[in-house]
């Protein structure tokens, strides 16, 4: 009797297509700042810089246990570093963005060798008092602003390297052209983490990972360095923060201390895409991302009756579906868009044989 030749998979043939339909919907954002006014092309890049940073507190938060409410220290870190950049060194805007989320996630290791200490609610209490840190210290820095914050010079914003091509290309003027170009900065970094999430996921390290969430202990009896894993992902995780904090406040070209560090719009609203759509899912922050920008754009002259309803909604969702819209869609109907649970598969069941 000849013995089942095994293998482990993890994409199935519903996650092949959908992956197709994918790519196709990227080319599709890739060309729409060609056909859509302005104001769409602003509200896409919030999206995207949203969904950016849902993803990497979920790859903290869902995927490794280390649930940060800190997150606006390397938002916040990342916009000062391209201002100091572009303006102090002179260095174009698009490297700066580069090298601010380098630095920031260098700034990541001190930050984690303080945190790391803590367990549990201490640590997330003590990487929003990381971020207060941050902020005051920013605040004492004189060249750019101090506590009143400053904005880029139109020579650091207006000659981006790039806008002068695409103005000649798509005979636009310098303001368009701008949002373009952020645009597709925005797509590429969305886009980006979205992949780079789902490989982790699939890697060894996001073994280690799943198994550090589940319990640190097991983990490290059979050989997961829990220490050096949690250390590499949060790096990782505030080197991508630092780079879209960059482009965040490349687009609004002002900063300040209360505003680039502020726990509502960098941590909360990200909390919130994430419980709403699925934590530890990679679909989650998506329709997540979807269902936020909606309520805020058609909820927000209500003025604190949208907050309201924001937590309202969250509160009905972590009672109805403790698991999120994807976590509720894919336990009733087997959606899994993103699959990184690993299935063993024996040769004859695949197709063909």
């Amino acid at each position: 009797m000849l013995a089942a030749n095994f293998r482990i998979e993890t994409a199935t043939a519903a996650s092949r297509t959908i992956a197709l339909a994918g790519a196709g919907l990227v080319l599709v954002l890739v060309v729409l700042p060609l056909f859509v006014s302005r104001g769409l092309v602003q509200d896409m890049i919030f999206v995207f810089y949203m969904l950016a940073l849902a993803q990497l507190w979920n790859l903290l938060a869902g995927h490794a246990g280390l649930v940060s409410v800190g997150q606006q220290a390397f938002v916040g870190l990342g916009g000062y570093l391209l201002f100091a950049f572009t303006v102090i060194l002179g260095i174009d805007a698009l490297a700066a963005i580069v090298l601010a989320g380098l630095v920031t996630g260098i700034c990541a290791f001190p930050t984690a060798l303080v945190v790391f200490r803590l367990r549990g609610a201490y640590f997330a209490i003590g990487t929003w008092v990381v971020a207060e840190v941050f902020r005051l210290l920013i605040a004492q820095w004189k060249q750019l602003g101090g506590g009143t914050g400053t904005s880029l010079p139109v020579s650091v914003t207006n000659e981006v390297a790039g806008i002068e091509w695409i103005k000649r290309v798509f005979d636009v003027r310098t303001a368009a052209a701008r949002d373009m170009e952020i645009y597709w900065v925005a797509l590429a970094l969305a886009v980006g983490t979205v992949l780079a999430v789902y490989f982790i996921l699939r890697s060894r390290r996001g073994l280690a990972l799943a198994a550090i969430r589940d319990s640190e202990l097991a983990a490290e009896s059979v050989g997961v360095d829990s220490y050096r894993t949690k250390l590499w992902v949060f790096a990782v995780a505030a080197a991508a923060t630092g780079m879209i904090g960059a482009l965040i406040y490349l687009q609004k070209a002002r900063i300040s201390p209360d505003a680039a560090f502020t726990v509502i719009d960098w941590t909360a609203y990200v909390i919130f895409i994430v419980v709403i759509g699925g934590i530890g899912t990679i679909e989650g922050p998506i329709i997540g991302v979807i269902v936020f920008y909606l309520m805020q754009r058609y909820l927000a002259d209500f003025g604190t009756w949208y907050l309201i309803l924001l937590g309202g909604l969250a509160i009905l969702v972590m009672l109805f579906a403790p698991r999120g819209i994807c976590g509720y869609l894919s336990e009733r109907y087997g959606i899994s868009l993103f699959p990184t649970r690993r299935r063993l598969v024996s040769d004859k069941d695949s197709p063909g044989m």
